[in-house]
């Protein structure tokens, strides 16, 4: 419920209580309208607006705010009592004072005085009160909401912090072992990085980037990874991208890429990469041999990473499989990229 739709609800209120209790309580049909009428029908009207408010920004307020039982059930006998002085200092002390009338007689006890108030006001006291909680509920809502929107903003920035130095660490291993067998390819790979590293920090800090981005990122890693592969025709990549500005999270497919390229057996055979679209729905497709060699321990941090970063931006909306055996390692994802 939106904060116009509250205001809407009190002013449909004071709509229907005026029609009703100047239609129907204080001049119906046939009956000669006096002064003294008018008087108190204004009384009672001011009387109620008061106490509306008063329970509305000030008791119930205080008392939610305690949350105590007792303290909310007082607060609701401090209103019923609040409002009988109110209306009887106006009607029956004020009123006899500047135009010597009263509402009621003069000898009425003020016992009855206050038993006959609390039909009056239960009605006031009560919708004030359901507006409030209404409105609280709705602002409390709202603050979840808020919060839960800055708890996932804040874990996706920390991810991607993440991502951003595991790729950085790789690459430089790589672009180590070209200088160490002092390869012609080392400068080569360095102007890569560079230019790897120019997309990544300025796009890392976006929500979203085009699909072709997110592509030109995984080129620019083949083009780096094979300066040291010995064999980069086992390399093969498809892309059949039908709408290039669609937007994709940063880095999302890149991991996966990256991971192959540490872990992946290039002597033998290299990977299979497809990459397409169709109709709002993003495929990606990866297969790699894995090498004999004994796996890195950290090879995990970018997939485990990924698959966070799936589940806090595309709940629902993606499906992740991931196939490992003795030989063989299989990505198969799909993201509903429709928003």
């Amino acid at each position: 419920m939106k904060r116009q739709h509250i205001l809407f609800l009190h002013l449909f209120y004071w709509l229907y209580f005026i029609w009703y209790q100047f239609r129907f309580e204080f001049f119906p049909d046939g009956e000669t309208i006096k002064f003294q009428t008018y008087a108190i029908a204004v009384s009672f009207l001011l009387v109620n607006i008061i106490t509306f408010y008063v329970n509305y920004f000030i008791v119930l307020p205080w008392t939610y705010k305690k949350q105590k039982l007792y303290k909310i059930i007082l607060g609701f006998l401090v209103m019923f009592l609040f409002f009988s002085f109110l209306r009887y200092s106006i009607e029956e002390i004020l009123y006899p004072i500047l135009f010597g009338f009263r509402n009621y007689h003069e000898k009425t006890p003020f016992s009855f005085y206050l038993f006959d108030n609390t039909f009056y006001s239960y009605t006031t006291i009560f919708i004030s009160s359901l507006i409030w909680f209404l409105g609280n509920a709705m602002k409390s809502e709202k603050e979840k909401r808020q919060l839960v929107e800055e708890k996932k903003n804040s874990e996706l920035q920390a991810l991607k912090t993440q991502i951003n130095p595991h790729f950085i660490f790789n690459s430089l291993n790589n672009i180590y072992s070209l200088v160490y067998q002092k390869s012609d390819k080392a400068l080569p790979a360095i102007e890569e990085l560079s230019q790897l590293l120019r997309y990544s920090t300025k796009d890392l800090e976006k929500d979203y980037i085009t699909i072709d981005k997110e592509i030109t990122y995984i080129e620019s890693l083949m083009g780096l990874e094979k300066l040291r592969i010995k064999n980069p025709e086992f390399i093969t990549f498809e892309k059949n991208i039908q709408d290039p500005k669609a937007e994709i999270s940063p880095m999302l497919l890149v991991p996966f890429v990256e991971n192959t390229f540490k872990h992946g057996d290039f002597n033998r055979k290299g990977f299979d990469l497809k990459i397409d679209d169709s109709k709002g729905i993003l495929y990606f497709y990866l297969r790699n041999f894995k090498t004999d060699k004994q796996k890195d321990v950290t090879s995990g941090i970018g997939i485990e990473n990924v698959r966070k970063r799936l589940e806090i931006l595309y709940p629902k909306k993606h499906t992740l499989s991931i196939q490992e055996t003795e030989l063989e390692f299989i990505v198969d994802l799909k993201i509903n990229l429709e928003k």
